[in-house]
């Protein structure tokens, strides 16, 4: 607690008072007085064993999942907190769409304990970054609200501006797999100044083909990075279309 700077202090309370005054509703079920409802927090939709080691996605046996096998990809691991359904699917597009602010410290602190049980090396935590125009448009990374206070909770250098983006990108809604991979390929540059020989996890808001999270760890082991981890709130899995994620 020691670590969390005061301007972030300042915010907490500045939210904890604007909730006193317009009380907010459930990201999940829109009911009031509640940003985040004990009802949709238990109704979240867990990633449970077994999964691949490496990525995380779930399998029918341990160990590695076949494209893990055969294109190990460049980070350490990867894990999602949930599977990409409502309750948290519907809290998750509130918040990235309709400026749910507040929602994100909420899925901050349940994401907590599962954090806490990776028991990974890191130091430093990036979200992924948005392009300059897309950040323009919606005023804020939606990832960052929740990347923020988890890693203050943590004990973690927050450096949300150690990646960023070198060209604008297409959304990855809609496209294809060998889309999503073209579309973002080269689009990322890290400051090896921050992350050089340091263990940085990024983190996302929903993984679906790991094209991004690939971009972002190719860029950041150009720039000297020993080690990347890779976390996000949620995951797409076979039953989700592209065309919504």
């Amino acid at each position: 607690m020691n670590n969390i700077p005061w301007s972030y202090r300042l915010y907490r309370l500045t939210w904890s008072g604007l909730d006193l005054l317009f009380p907010p509703m459930c990201g999940g079920c829109g009911k009031a007085g509640w940003r985040w409802c004990p009802d949709c927090q238990t109704r979240v939709p867990r990633i449970n064993k077994p999964f691949c080691e490496k990525c995380g996605i779930p399998i029918l046996g341990n160990n590695l999942c076949e494209k893990c096998k055969s294109n190990p990809p460049a980070y350490q691991m990867m894990r999602s907190w949930a599977v990409f359904d409502s309750p948290l699917q519907k809290g998750l597009h509130t918040m990235k769409y309709r400026r749910n602010i507040g929602f994100g410290e909420s899925i901050a602190l349940q994401m907590m304990d599962f954090v806490c049980s990776l028991r990974w090396p890191v130091e430093i935590l990036i979200p992924v970054p948005l392009g300059k125009k897309r950040l323009k448009e919606r005023g804020y990374n939606q990832v960052g609200l929740v990347a923020r206070p988890l890693a203050y909770q943590m004990g973690w250098r927050y450096a949300p501006d150690a990646l960023w983006k070198t060209r604008e990108t297409r959304s990855q809604v809609g496209l294809t797999v060998s889309q999503r991979r073209e579309n973002v390929q080269n689009a990322y540059q890290a400051d090896p100044k921050i992350v050089k020989r340091k263990s940085i996890l990024i983190m996302d808001d929903v993984a679906t083909t790991g094209s991004t999270i690939l971009a972002c760890t190719e860029a950041l082991l150009s720039a000297g990075t020993q080690e990347v981890y890779v976390l996000t709130i949620a995951r797409a899995l076979s039953h989700h279309s592209l065309d919504h994620v």
